[in-house]
This record gives C-alpha cells, sequence and structure tokens, in this order.
C-alpha cells in the first residue's frame, strides 16, 4: 500500500482485489486475497530520474535532511536490507546491511550511500563483496546506532522487530536472554507458524516493552 500511495503522487492507480486460490505452500492462510495495482503513463509523465548517475545520488542525498536520509535508509532496508543479532555463548554481534547484486545499476549506490552516512550521521559502515552481490554494512555500534535512526521509519514487519527488540536490549529494557528467545521466534523455521503473517508479531511487539532487567548491560565484541 505504500508504493500504491507513493504512485499516487503521479496518477491515481487502478486497483483490483480478488480471492484467490489456496496455496498449499503457505501454513495459517486459509482465504489469501490478492492485491494488485496499475498505473498507466508514459516516460514523460514519469516524475523522477530513471537513471542517476553517482553525482546526481549524491547531490540529492545531500539536499535531504537527517530525517528523510533515516526515511530513504529505512526504505532501502525494508527491501534489500538485513537486521541480524547473532550470538554464541560468550560472543554476540549486531548486523546492518544493505545488499545490492553486482550487475545491478543501484550498486553505485552503495558507496555514495555509505559516503553519507558517515557525513550526516558519524556512522561507519564498509562495503563487502560476495559471488554475485555487495552489501554495505554496519556492525556492533555502528548497528544499532544506525537502527536508533531509522527503525521507527521501517515497514517490514520481521525487521523492524529486530530493530526494536535490539534496541530495547541495548537501552537495557530487556535482557540478553529475553533477547535470544524473542529473536529466536522472528526466524523462519519450515513447518513452523510464521510470526510475519499470523499473529506472533502482535505478541512479540507487547511483550518486548513489558518485559524488564537489572544487572550489566550487553557487551559487544566487535568483528
Amino acid at each position: 500500500m505504500f508504493f500504491a500511495k507513493l504512485l499516487s503522487t503521479v496518477k491515481a492507480p487502478s486497483l483490483k482485489i480478488k480471492w484467490e486460490r489456496r496455496m498449499p505452500a503457505v501454513k495459517y492462510v486459509h482465504k489469501p486475497i490478492a492485491l494488485s495495482f496499475r498505473v498507466d503513463l508514459n516516460a514523460n509523465e514519469w516524475p523522477w530520474p530513471i537513471k542517476l548517475s553517482a553525482d546526481e545520488l549524491e547531490r540529492i542525498l545531500n539536499s535531504l535532511s537527517n530525517e528523510e536520509l533515516a526515511m530513504f535508509i529505512a526504505g532501502l532496508l525494508d527491501g534489500d536490507g538485513t537486521v541480524l543479532y547473532i550470538y554464541r555463548r560468550d560472543h554476540e554481534y549486531v548486523l546492518v546491511k544493505i545488499a545490492a547484486c553486482k550487475d545491478c545499476p543501484k550498486r553505485m549506490m552503495l558507496d555514495v550511500l555509505r559516503d553519507a552516512i558517515a557525513r550526516k550521521f558519524g556512522i561507519t559502515g564498509s562495503i563487502n563483496s560476495h559471488k554475485t552481490d555487495d552489501a554495505l554494512k554496519f556492525y556492533n555500534e555502528n548497528a544499532v546506532r544506525l537502527l536508533r535512526r531509522v527503525a521507527k521509519y521501517m515497514h517490514h514487519p520481521l525487521r523492524r522487530l529486530r530493530a526494536e527488540l535490539l534496541l530495547a536490549y541495548y537501552d537495557g529494557k530487556i535482557s540478553r536472554d529475553e533477547l535470544i528467545k524473542l529473536y529466536e521466534q522472528t526466524e523462519y523455521v519450515f513447518g513452523a507458524p510464521d510470526v510475519k503473517h499470523n499473529n506472533g508479531l502482535d505478541v512479540l511487539t507487547r511483550a518486548a516493552p513489558q518485559t524488564h532487567t537489572h544487572g550489566v548491560g550487553p557487551i559487544l565484541t566487535g568483528m
């Protein structure tokens, strides 16, 4: 619906809602509903640049306020991002990353975005190259600082929930054991209830603010 709202600034989209056939691969969904929308317009009616150079993107990001940049980053995390908490008995780290395929035009965005985040927020990230994609990554303190900026603007249910759980942990509102217990319920397990599409998300969201901890706060171990 957010994309439909965005498109409505250009032209009113046509919406189509219909009942779909039952999808056996999707658990706990008995009557799926499909929503589709479209906007018909020519290239001259499209108000935003279709292809941006690195210089043009840098100019746009520099023109944004801190809150606008945070919204932009949140949108990237919703679409191409990852929020992870990796934990062992005596070790833990937080990872926030935004990925782009190596051959995609948006790959150049990672470098520009890394520099903009460092310049505006003083938060340092690094770009790592993988087999099929590259990723802008933030670890530990930098990851938590970035989540403080962007979490309130995120809409992806699991990524936002993970962000809020991590912030609650680093604010001392929940213990490490409570974080691990709640975080585990955000991880997909084949055949298990899907918290993204069912009531688990509401349960976790209500549970996190109601827990309390007393004692030593979290210790970050760098990676």
